[in-house]
């Protein structure tokens, strides 16, 4: 039996060959995950650096919307874009051109910017708990899409909201009375649901939490003359959404 003897130092060159070789034939995915593009027509702006004004003002609501839904696939999949976020930092010392305003709830659960896979620069988020709109908070909408030329106003709702469910059950303490007065609306407008109306009933806070959304919505409208007449313009969108706390899926409402 012929038997073969390798020398170790040999040995190791056409181990490192071998890898070398396996490395060069990994698919191009990964790359293109860090330094590819979402296309938008003939713009092409990298998701891993902060937008120019001139990629900004060519997009289309419509296409800032469905960048948000493609970057909740990814967060729900487990596959955010890797982002370098030093040197995004750098890049938005410069200026700012998000590409939509979120106006979400206070919930340390939803981290906004994951949610939709997006970077520095890239949204604008309000937060506040019950995810409803105030004067402050439409000043801030009307600053990112009239000033700062976003496309999209989005509402974001999420299940097993407290806020919710202290606006349903009358909670009073402090500030947060005030506060939840802003979410009482949706709960009225529910008044003759015959079933049990109380932050225990699931069915009944998903159906306040869908009609907060709606009503904020409208009330962004109304209240904001602005807004209302870019969106007739077709220069932005308002939208509306709730997250799912177990999957991470955000659910578009309709209208």
């Amino acid at each position: 039996m012929l038997r073969m003897s390798l020398n170790p130092l040999l040995t190791c060159c056409l181990l490192t060959v071998l890898l070398t070789s396996c490395a060069k034939e990994e698919p191009a995915a990964n790359q293109a995950s860090e330094n590819g593009a979402e296309t938008i027509g003939d713009v092409k702006p990298l998701v891993n650096r902060v937008l120019t004004q001139e990629e900004q003002a060519q997009l289309t609501p419509e296409q800032v919307l469905t960048m948000l839904k493609e970057g909740n696939q990814r967060f729900v999949a487990g596959t955010l874009t890797a982002r370098d976020h030093s040197k995004l930092v750098r890049e938005a010392a410069l200026g700012q051109y998000p590409k939509a305003v979120i106006l979400s709830c206070l919930d340390s659960r939803i981290p906004v910017e994951d949610v939709f896979d997006r970077g520095i620069g890239d949204i604008f988020v309000a937060r506040v708990a019950g995810n409803f709109e105030n004067t402050d908070i439409l000043g801030s909408m009307e600053f990112a899409c009239k000033v700062s030329g976003s496309k999209l106003v989005f509402v974001l709702g999420h299940e097993s909201c407290g806020a919710i469910r202290g606006a349903i059950d009358g909670v009073e303490l402090g500030n947060i009375t005030a506060m939840l007065a802003n979410i009482k609306p949706a709960v009225e407008h529910f008044k003759d649901y015959e079933g049990e109306q109380t932050g225990q009933n699931p069915e009944f806070v998903k159906m306040v939490t869908k009609q907060n959304v709606l009503a904020t919505i409208d009330r962004i409208r109304t209240n904001s003359p602005i807004l209302k007449e870019m969106e007739l313009q077709g220069d932005i969108k308002i939208v509306g959404g709730i997250y799912n706390m177990d999957t991470g899926t955000v659910t578009m409402l309709e209208e």
